[in-house]
C-alpha cells in the first residue's frame, strides 16, 4: 500500500481489537485506507519513516492516528508524547482508543495533547458506532491544519 493513500493509523496490538476495528471501519464508506501498526515502536518507525519504512521519506502523514495505550515494545502515552513533541506529527489528530478505564490513562492523555479519548465499547454495534462517528467527523467534517511531510529528522518542541 502506498503511505500517500493512508488515512488512518490504527495502533493495535490485540489482533481481536485490530480486526474489530477494521471490520467497523470497512462498513464506513468514506474509509478506505487503513494501515496497522502492532506496536508503538512500529508506529513511530511508520510514521518517521525509520528501520523498514525508509521509504516513506516526504510521504505524506495519515489523515488520523487511532492509539491504543497498553501497547509493546513503545507504550501508547510514548508515542502520543513523541507525536505531540514533533512539529511534523504534532498537529496531526491522534485519538487514544481503548479498553482503559484508569483516571490516570485519561488524565496524562490529555496532559500530552490527545485529540479525544475513547473507551472502546464491548458491544460491537456501539463499537461500530462509534468507530464510524470517529471516521465521519475527523475525516470529512473536521478541518485539519495543511499536511506536512515526512523528512525523515526529528524536531522536536523545545
Amino acid at each position: 500500500m502506498n503511505a500517500e493513500e493512508i488515512e488512518i493509523l490504527l495502533v493495535e496490538d490485540s489482533a481481536a481489537d485490530a480486526e474489530l476495528t477494521l471490520h467497523a471501519l470497512r462498513k464506513n464508506a468514506r474509509v478506505n485506507r487503513v494501515y496497522v501498526a502492532r506496536d508503538g515502536e512500529e508506529a513511530l518507525n511508520f510514521l518517521f519513516a525509520n528501520g523498514t519504512y525508509q521509504e516513506r521519506i516526504r510521504q505524506p502523514l495519515p489523515h488520523l492516528v487511532l492509539l491504543d495505550l497498553k501497547l509493546p515494545k513503545v507504550d501508547g502515552l510514548s508515542v502520543l508524547r513523541t507525536l505531540k513533541q514533533d512539529r511534523r506529527t504534532r498537529s496531526m489528530p491522534v485519538i487514544v482508543l481503548t479498553s482503559s478505564t484508569e483516571e490516570k490513562d485519561l488524565i496524562a492523555s490529555y496532559d500530552l495533547g490527545v485529540n479525544s479519548y475513547i473507551q472502546k465499547p464491548v458491544d460491537f454495534d456501539q463499537f461500530r458506532g462509534t468507530v464510524d462517528t470517529l471516521a465521519l467527523y475527523w475525516l470529512l467534517v473536521n478541518q485539519p491544519p495543511p499536511r506536512l511531510a515526512s523528512t525523515g529528522s526529528t524536531e522536536k518542541l523545545t
